[in-house]
């Protein structure tokens, strides 16, 4: 009978260390941030070079469900002459997370998330080098992954995200508020590489 006690309470115990990164009020700290720099090797060709930060913070309303948002900024710039050569635009990403346990330390999670991008568009001359504004972007996309943490300890999670299936819908419009066609796109992606997964760290407190 001790040992059958014994046994349970040592389950439970490890319950509660599995669930206790993941439980109601907890909050989660994250987020991204990449520098990306390619130059043709013609001659004279300019590196095209892009920038993104994108802090995020969430919070637990449930056992196992979180909710938040991504708040940052992203520049791009084509590194040649285009009417639509540099990007500057202000990030929101609201986003639902939901974790189910798969050991003492490690959880599977689903995340559902809704990209928001809004900024200016800039025309470029041969080397790159910004001129006039020539529109306004939008972007509006959804995305849902599926990823694993594992806990070394109770507030640090390493993650291992896949790519799921997403949507996104870019749009530029000029000074009157008319769509430039051929500058926007609409994009549709499902599949994953599970031997390229995105790496990165959460903070729970």
């Amino acid at each position: 009978m001790k040992k059958l006690i014994l046994s349970i309470a040592v389950l439970a115990g490890l319950g509660v260390s599995a669930q206790a990164q993941t439980e109601k009020g907890k909050i989660i700290l994250g987020g991204s941030v990449a520098y990306q720099s390619e130059k043709s090797d013609a001659n004279g060709a300019n590196a095209a070079e892009s920038f993104n930060i994108l802090p995020s913070v969430g919070y637990f309303v449930a056992d196992n469900i979180a909710i938040g948002t991504g708040i940052g900024y992203n520049y791009s710039n084509v590194g040649a002459a285009s009417t639509t050569g540099q990007r500057e635009e202000f990030l929101v990403s609201p986003f639902g997370r939901y974790y189910t346990a798969l050991g003492e330390k490690f959880k599977f999670f689903g995340q559902l998330q809704v990209p928001l991008a809004f900024g200016n568009v800039k025309a470029t001359d041969a080397s790159g080098d910004a001129g006039s504004k020539t529109g306004t972007s939008t972007s509006i996309g959804v995305a849902l992954s599926p990823g694993f943490a594992y806990f070394p300890t109770k507030k640090i999670g390493i993650e291992f995200a896949l790519n799921g299936i997403s949507y996104n819908n870019y749009r530029v419009e000029d000074a009157n508020g008319n769509e430039l066609k051929g500058a926007g796109s609409d994009s549709f992606a499902i599949g994953t590489n599970f031997f390229a997964p995105r790496i990165g760290i959460q903070f729970h407190f």
